[in-house]
């Protein structure tokens, strides 16, 4: 191989994957181009805004390209243009074809945020963490045309915490995704300027695969037939991206983070599911089918509709948070 640099082109939108393509830049692997998803509305004004990665690409000068699909021969023949040895893609958000999977001399690397085969799919980080997994992680693999199904050259664990919200977990695994794939590509350099052999990756076990669909507006329903542990895990795990959701009276509320208290004694007999059972600045208590949730974070969805702890919420929505009211 000739003794040149790595050429290598990146594809990602959100904050975990600006998180990454930082890394890239300072480890000194800056893209040739930057793929991203076009412009869209965001937040409560719905003003088109760019993502992270968009923001992050024009700030470090590096050229941007939001097509809104792959499968157009000019989009391929652009990139097949930029002659790139390496693609790396991190939570991009777009389908790869077989076109642009064959482009880079050494295939397209995805920084995946869990421990293939298990959630493979839209929504590892939440899936895993509604799913109680005790553990998560990062691979680096080199992609192939089924969903998350192509060998896997690292794979690094790291455990979730009880406490994680998904945004806490996410920017956890960004970070370690960042390590890694330098990682890899350090390797890669080293074979492409024929200092090393290329690095292997390993099969994955399609046999032991689980599948993280992706997240609906029915993941942020709550079921309060269910235990408490199970609904502090939903809370959390969707807190950042598609917040539970309870009316209490007529407002909205949003719940944001929650753990569960184990009831070792069994209630009075008189608390249904869903009833507040105590309400102070430590938290809002709910009777679940069993044990109790204590929601320490939300947003009730009237007046300036911020992010409160439950000290506030008590002291300034009392005619909400109170002993005996329902959540449904």
């Amino acid at each position: 191989m000739p003794n040149t640099p790595l050429r290598t082109v990146f594809a990602g939108s959100p904050q975990f994957a600006a998180t990454i393509l930082q890394a890239m830049v300072e480890q000194g692997f800056v893209p040739h181009a930057v793929y991203t998803q076009p412009d869209r509305a965001q937040g409560r004004g719905r003003k088109v805004k760019p993502n992270a990665v968009k923001q992050l690409a024009e700030k470090l000068d590096i050229p941007v390209m939001q097509p809104r699909s792959l499968r157009n021969k000019e989009v391929q023949d652009a990139l097949a243009s930029l002659q790139p040895d390496v693609l790396v893609v991190a939570a991009y958000g777009l389908i790869l074809p077989a076109e642009i999977l064959a482009t880079p001399t050494y295939g397209c690397l995805n920084v995946h945020a869990s421990l293939l085969p298990r959630w493979r799919g839209a929504a590892p980080i939440e899936r895993a963490m509604m799913a109680g997994d005790l553990e998560t992680g990062i691979c680096i693999m080199d992609m192939q045309e089924g969903l998350d199904t192509g060998p896997v050259y690292v794979s690094t664990h790291i455990p979730i915490e009880a406490h994680m919200t998904g945004g806490q977990l996410e920017e956890a695994l960004a970070d370690l995704g960042a390590e890694k794939l330098v990682e890899v590509l350090t390797q890669l350099a080293a074979a492409h300027r024929g200092e090393a052999d290329r690095p292997t990756a390993t099969p994955q076990n399609d046999e032991q695969a689980t599948y993280a669909s992706k997240l609906s507006t029915d993941d942020r329903l709550i079921d309060w037939e269910k235990p408490a542990d199970m609904l502090a895990r939903q809370i959390n795990a969707l807190a950042n991206r598609l917040p539970v959701r309870v009316q209490i009276q007529d407002c909205s509320v949003q719940l944001l983070h929650a753990h569960c208290i184990e009831q070792h004694t069994p209630g009075d007999g008189d608390s249904s599911v869903g009833t507040v059972i105590d309400a102070s600045k430590s938290g809002v208590v709910v009777q679940c089918a069993s044990d109790l949730l204590q929601i320490t974070s939300l947003k009730v969805e009237r007046g300036k509709g911020k992010v409160i702890d439950a000290a506030a919420a008590v002291n300034g929505f009392s005619d909400l948070f109170h002993i005996g009211a329902r959540l449904v």
